[in-house]
Formats: C-alpha cells, sequence, structure tokens
C-alpha cells in the first residue's frame, strides 16, 4: 500500500497564462520505492498562516478591514482560506513532480485577496492539506485503490513579490472592484453628467470630496513614506 510524502519546492509566476496563476513545484514520494502507482486524484486545500511574520504600519492599515487593530490580531488573525483544487498525478514509481497551477484573483469579497493585496514584501506561509484516491498495482500486479490519509500536509513560503507578478502579468498597476449594478448605473450616471472621461478621474473626484484628512489614507502615506 502506498506511504506518500509530500514537499513543495520552487513557486514562480506564470506570465503566458490564461489568468493570473502561481506554479508550485509538488514532489510526491512513495516510501514504497519499487510500487507503481498508476495514477492518483490529488485533492488540495490551501490556507494561508498569517500569523509569525512582521508587518510594516503601511500593511497594518491596508489589513484593518481584516484583522482590525494590531492590539486585537492576537484573537482575529486565524488561518486563512485561499483555494481548493484537484490535481490528476501521472503514473510513477517511487517519485514524481508535477506542477500545481495556483490560479490568483483580485475579488476582494475573498478574504485571502484581501490579506495578498494589503502585503508590501516578504513572504507568506502556505500550508497545503493533501487527501484523495490513489490507483497503484500491488505486487502480483493487481489494481488497487487506496485513500491518502488526511494527515499528509506540506508547507511551504510564497512570496509577496512572487504574487504581485503574477497579477501584474494580466492587470499591471490594476486593481478591480466589483458593484452592485445599481451602485455602478449611479458612478455611471455621475461621470456623463460631470463630464469625466476617466473611471479613476471619477473615483478621486468624489474621494477628494469626501475630505483629503481621510485617517486611513494617512495612515497609509505615511506608511509608505517611511
Amino acid at each position: 500500500m502506498p506511504d506518500l510524502s509530500f514537499h513543495v519546492g520552487e513557486v514562480q509566476a506564470m506570465p503566458n497564462a490564461a489568468v493570473p496563476t502561481i506554479a508550485a513545484r509538488l514532489h510526491i514520494t512513495n516510501a514504497i520505492a519499487n510500487e507503481a502507482i498508476q495514477s492518483i486524484v490529488l485533492n488540495c486545500q490551501l490556507q494561508l498562516q498569517p500569523l509569525g511574520r512582521p508587518y510594516s504600519a503601511a500593511e497594518e492599515a491596508r489589513l484593518l478591514d481584516l484583522f482590525g487593530e494590531r492590539e486585537r490580531w492576537g484573537q482575529t488573525m486565524k488561518p486563512l482560506h485561499w483555494m481548493n483544487l484537484v490535481a490528476k498525478v501521472p503514473p510513477f514509481t517511487g517519485e514524481t513532480t508535477l506542477d500545481l497551477p495556483l490560479p490568483c484573483s483580485l475579488d476582494f469579497d475573498v478574504a485571502a485577496n484581501k490579506y495578498f493585496y494589503g502585503l508590501e514584501r516578504g513572504a507568506i506561509t502556505i500550508d497545503v492539506m493533501f487527501s484523495g484516491t490513489v490507483f497503484y498495482a500491488d505486487e502480483h500486479g493487481a489494481m488497487r485503490i487506496a485513500q491518502i490519509p488526511w494527515d499528509r500536509e506540506a508547507r511551504f513560503l510564497l512570496p509577496v513579490e512572487t504574487w504581485r507578478q503574477a497579477i501584474d502579468a494580466h492587470y499591471p498597476e490594476s486593481a478591480w472592484l466589483r458593484l452592485p449594478r445599481e451602485t455602478f448605473d449611479r458612478l455611471y450616471q455621475y461621470k456623463v453628467r460631470c463630464g469625466i472621461p476617466m473611471w479613476p478621474q471619477v473615483l478621486n473626484q468624489l474621494l477628494d470630496a469626501a475630505g483629503q484628512n481621510d485617517p486611513v489614507e494617512e495612515d497609509l502615506t505615511r506608511g509608505v513614506a517611511q
């Protein structure tokens, strides 16, 4: 019966992917070295571990919506679910490697994306929990099926810059904001009525009208300057 272990090595942005994507190099080793694995249907659950890394003042301001004030982080800063994905592992004996494609997005309704966007530099600890089904041949050549134990995990570091490279390959110097249609219609009518040609000018004008002394904006500016 297969005894599989998992390790994630190099991670890098895939600039030519159809959507922003990071490739994580997954190494799989079977402790039963001469056992022929026919295939694996591999389920992967990825979680971000925000605790245990330093945060700048600017990052603290950006993460306010996610975790609240810094003094509350001990209670509010919990692991964040990133994604679930399924990988098909081809036949191998002993060990094999494959790239796990990790699609990224700028959907700010997702907590993990808020966290990525809030960081300036450094690396993020990612935990991967594995499960799934292994199809293999026993010592007599008969086909067998086994389940991957739920305790199989791997941990790796994802540089913030790698995530940013994946996003910038598709959305350079941009961010996306999803709005209810009614809100968008009001913004569009305001844009037309005021004769404003570009959407950034619309939002900047509204922000300026709301006041220049927004405390969060001041914290962000001060943190960047530092």
